[in-house]
């Protein structure tokens, strides 16, 4: 026999009387259990003795207001849902009902479809959260220190490359689409190194000015150009016996890609504006999201660059191909916040990740950590719900599941087998001879000729012998 679940509580906190009764007939009218406070104190008492499924709160109350009484329910249950009332919709009453951790706020006179939507959609996450309290840590970040987290065949891949050739000085290539975490493995190649007590240096190339970029990699002598005031030590100086990380390497002028093969070759710089030749001991590591055997056809990158740039290779695959990685991932950042003490939220709901990994990533590991930040910020609760997550994320798996059901029912509409075309003038002869018996089938037979298959034509008939 099956048990029905008790009905869901709503109290209504409001010292207008007429209003309690109205709001009381309306949830009524949805079968919920409905309390009624008259009074801001008397509603944090009923909170504090039982806490009902979702507050209704008015805002302007004789004694204690409605914002001093959600302060007050609030710290007695950080997880209570309240929706805030008020008559006057001011800027001022949803920012600071919001900031103290109202669920949502509606404007007097009440629109009764509405309110009862924002009901439903507290009460739905509500049983969000009630989801996400059994949520366990899936990663240990202490074992993490590289920030590159994933268990999927592809990291393995990766894992086992940073091993291979961290110890050596080779050169090194790291491919990927942006936001893949190349600058991490970079620094897990120079950690694991024998440079690791030596700087570690990334330059962007993507990000310094034209004219700038060889003053930024090699330095200048003083008075070299207008503004150069001072000798300035190069990027390459600064790293001698370290790595220098050039990241976005595509980008790179042919000019500065000349000086930078002239480094790795002969292992000597030249400052801007100077005569002397510096020797530097320094490991390149480059990274491009670009194809660089293009470029390579296309001239616009130099081949002998690229050979000697490409020694070893390491490709990093975009997120969306390795999806089993999000949910470590998703909990490795919680836990980098929480310990930042960036947000106060440590879970996320079974529904939020859900929806995590059916999304599309095209910005790839940077876009989910954007993602996650926004969430937890706007987060009310100690847990990631799926009404926190950006509306691109929760639309992109409503999508997903309004093509999965209409996928499910073409496929539950029978199909039927094909048939030959002997087989539908078979069909068509049996149909028109069991309606209309007699001359009918012949008539067929002779409009249609020899446009019918002779297994289907008609036998013809025997003339009746006379007696």
């Amino acid at each position: 026999m099956s048990t029905e679940l008790p009905a869901p509580t709503i109290l209504v906190i409001d010292d207008d009387t007429e209003v309690r009764y109205s709001l009381n007939r309306v949830l009524s009218s949805q079968r919920y259990r409905v309390q009624e406070a008259p009074s801001g104190e008397e509603g944090v008492a009923a909170v504090k003795k039982q806490a009902p499924d979702v507050v209704l709160l008015d805002n302007r109350m004789t004694g204690m207001t409605g914002l001093e009484t959600l302060q007050h329910i609030r710290a007695a249950n950080p997880r209570q849902l309240v929706i805030f009332m008020t008559a006057y919709g001011t800027a001022q009453t949803a920012i600071e009902a919001m900031k103290y951790g109202a669920y949502d706020y509606v404007v007097k006179p009440f629109d009764p479809p509405k309110l009862l939507a924002l009901v439903e959609s507290a009460l739905r996450t509500q049983a969000d959260s009630k989801s996400a309290s059994s949520y366990q840590p899936v990663v240990n970040s202490d074992e993490h220190k590289e920030g590159i987290v994933g268990t999927s065949p592809a990291m393995q891949e990766v894992f086992k490359a940073i091993g291979q050739f961290a110890a050596s000085d080779a050169s090194v290539m790291i491919t990927g689409e942006s936001g893949t975490g190349k600058e991490l493995v970079a620094r897990a190649i120079h950690r694991h190194s024998h440079r690791a007590a030596k700087a570690f240096v990334a330059v962007n190339c993507a990000a310094i000015p034209e004219n700038l970029i060889e003053s930024e990699l090699f330095g200048h002598e003083r008075g070299s150009f207008t503004g150069a005031t001072a000798q300035r030590l190069g990027k390459f100086e600064v790293c001698d016996g370290g790595t220098i990380f050039l990241d976005e390497i595509g980008d790179m002028t042919p000019t500065t890609q000349t000086k930078i093969l002239r480094v790795l070759q002969e292992g000597e710089i030249q400052r801007v504006g100077g005569s002397e030749t510096i020797k530097v001991n320094v490991r390149v590591v480059a990274a491009t999201n670009k194809n660089l055997e293009a470029l390579v056809k296309e001239k616009k990158f130099r081949e002998d660059l690229y050979y000697r740039l490409n020694v070893v290779r390491v490709k990093l695959p975009p997120l969306r191909a390795r999806v089993e990685d999000i949910p470590q991932i998703v909990d490795f950042f919680l836990q980098g916040l929480f310990k930042a003490k960036k947000t106060k939220v440590r879970k996320v709901s079974p529904e939020a990740l859900a929806l995590l990994c059916r999304y599309r990533w095209t910005g790839n590991v940077r876009e989910l950590e954007n993602v996650v930040y926004r969430s937890a910020v706007a987060a009310t609760g100690d847990a990631i719900l799926p009404r926190d997550l950006p509306d691109e994320v929760r639309s992109a798996g409503e999508k997903e599941d309004e093509s999965a059901g209409r996928a499910a029912t073409t496929s539950d509409t029978p199909v039927s087998a094909p048939v030959s075309i002997e087989e539908l003038a078979a069909q068509l002869v049996a149909a028109v001879a069991a309606a209309h018996p007699g001359a009918e089938r012949e008539t067929l037979a002779a409009l249609l000729g020899d446009r019918l298959p002779s297994a289907t034509k008609p036998a013809p008939r025997k003339r009746a012998q006379k007696e």
